[in-house]
């Protein structure tokens, strides 16, 4: 499967201004990549107002990533903020090549932020299908709780979009390697570079790493696109020689 991860600036709570810029880079991709992935709230930053950018299922950047995923016959995934049912909520959409939409609510609210007081959090964990792989998207602070991320379901790829800031970025990296091997699956982490309203910088390290823990594509600190291909036959090789995940725990999740 060929991925773009596109680590960008983001303007802050401007969704049209983001929109605009983000498509000119999506515009700029080459044909034949199967997964464009972008960070966290893309459209607003990280945002705790969303009474003043949020919007509903049938808005205009859902309706702009369907159309975008119809006209490069990619699939793309972000988090925008959503309302819906009077409440509003960090949303994951994993939109298809169709315009087809399966979304995830972030379970894990970045309460230092106090996000759990302004978005309703998540339940469900998504897995979902996608070319023949099993692909577990989820979302920043998710990344910090590897119970609700295990690998029960033989998902092929475990995948985060964010808004990881500067100073904590030695946990980002280390915890996606982290990830990656416990659930000897592939991981990617999408994350933004700026600076937001509040002041909170932010330098990337979107990266792409493999079941052992190895760097496909490494971190740095630049607004940049960056392209390569997983191979899922390869990982079922060292899956198969190294059979670690049949002996994980078994446990349930409590609410």
């Amino acid at each position: 499967m060929k991925i773009a991860l596109i680590q960008s600036s983001i303007v802050w709570q401007n969704p049209e201004a983001n929109r605009v810029y983000l498509e000119q880079k999506i515009h700029s991709i080459p044909a034949g990549i199967n997964l464009i992935v972008l960070p966290e709230m893309f459209t607003t930053g990280f945002t705790m107002h969303p009474e003043q950018v949020a919007e509903p299922m049938n808005g205009k950047t859902v309706q702009w990533m369907q159309a975008l995923a119809k006209a490069k016959n990619t699939a793309i995934t972000a988090s925008i903020v959503i309302t819906q049912n009077n409440a509003y909520y960090n949303r994951l959409l994993f939109v298809f090549p169709t315009g087809a939409i399966q979304h995830y609510d972030k379970r894990h609210l970045f309460s230092l932020a106090g996000e759990e007081k302004v978005y309703r959090r998540g339940t469900q964990k998504l897995v979902v299908d996608y070319l023949g792989w099993k692909i577990c998207p989820l979302v920043c602070y998710d990344l910090r709780f590897p119970v609700f991320s295990r690998n029960v379901e033989q998902y092929d790829l475990l995948l985060y979009v964010a808004s990881w800031p500067k100073p904590r970025i030695k946990a980002w990296d280390s915890l996606l390697v982290a990830r990656a091997i416990e659930n000897m699956s592939y991981v990617i982490g999408s994350n933004r570079v700026g600076e937001d309203n509040n002041g909170y910088q932010y330098n990337g390290h979107s990266q792409v790493i493999d079941c052992l823990g190895e760097y496909v594509v490494e971190p740095s600190e630049n607004e940049a696109i960056f392209i390569t291909t997983l191979h899922q036959s390869a990982q079922n090789a060292v899956r198969e020689k190294l059979p670690f995940l049949k002996d994980k725990d078994s446990f349930e999740i409590q609410d």
